[in-house]
């Protein structure tokens, strides 16, 4: 990754959290700590984010909250030779005329392109989801009500009556921060309570991971792996983890990357 790039997730991720660590930043941009110290004096110097001891944080503290976890524009960038082969196999489970959900995230927003040969009935609360759907596809799109969290790029509302109730869908697929023995986990209990509505208005769950996301782990449980139906993955994902799937009766799907792809993406 080059400086420019690097500064553009570090201030990004700055500007999600107020205060990250240099370790945080090298899993974000693959840099070593010595390269990562150097970018937060050299943004420090052009008054662009504060070094802090271990870190840096944003100058201004933000008016409005937001999620907690990786903004949108950083991990949209992250593992996408992978996200796209997924999101492909995803769209193939599709019928055109079906009612499907589709939760906001990167891999999930993946399925668009492959979604303009397509006809279907689209529940989303992602904003950039719909917003390509409704430019480039004749799909029929429907949006939840609520606030968009501009970093993740996603429409949530702590209320019950914010459409979600009144949508059946044939599948929901969704994304997740990581997956575990206890199940499907993210970071954000806001964002746990929206999934969890959507959730129960699909007769199938589909998930929708890179092999990565099988080593990531979170203090929240969305949901455990007895409720998922699919899982879709690439062929990183270990016999260990598909042996996990399999006890908990969960169908996998396993996509082809290959070796090269994937250090072409990683270089």
């Amino acid at each position: 990754m080059h400086e420019n790039d690097r500064h553009r997730v570090i201030l990004s991720a700055v500007q999600d959290r107020s205060l990250v660590t240099v370790i945080d930043l090298c899993s974000l941009t693959g840099a070593s700590e010595a390269t990562i110290r150097r970018d937060i004096n050299t943004l420090d110097e052009q008054k662009r984010l504060r070094r802090v001891r271990g870190g840096a944080e944003a100058i201004a503290t933000k008016p409005f909250v937001g999620l907690a976890g990786r903004p949108f524009s950083v991990n949209e960038t992250m593992h996408i030779t992978e996200k796209q082969a997924i999101a492909a196999a995803a769209v193939e489970m599709c019928d055109d005329g079906e009612p499907i959900i589709i939760n906001g995230g990167t891999t999930t927003f993946q399925m668009v392109h492959p979604l303009a040969s397509r006809r279907v009935q689209v529940f989303t609360n992602s904003f950039p989801i719909a917003e390509h759907l409704l430019k480039n596809t004749q799909n029929t799109v429907m949006l939840s009500g609520g606030i968009i969290y501009r970093e993740q790029n996603i429409i949530l509302s702590p209320f019950d009556n914010d459409v979600t109730r009144n949508f059946y869908a044939k599948r929901m697929f969704m994304g997740a921060q990581g997956i575990g023995p206890l199940g499907l986990m993210e970071q954000d209990p806001l964002l746990i309570q929206a999934e969890q509505k959507l959730i129960g208005q699909a007769e199938e769950l589909i998930v929708l991971v890179d092999s990565s996301k099988f080593e990531n782990r979170s203090s929240l449980v969305l949901c455990p792996l007895e409720r998922i139906d699919t899982i879709i993955t690439d062929d990183g994902i270990d016999d260990r983890t598909a042996a996990m799937l399999e006890a908990a009766d969960v169908s996998l799907t396993v996509v082809p990357i290959g070796a090269a792809q994937k250090d072409g993406v990683a270089s």
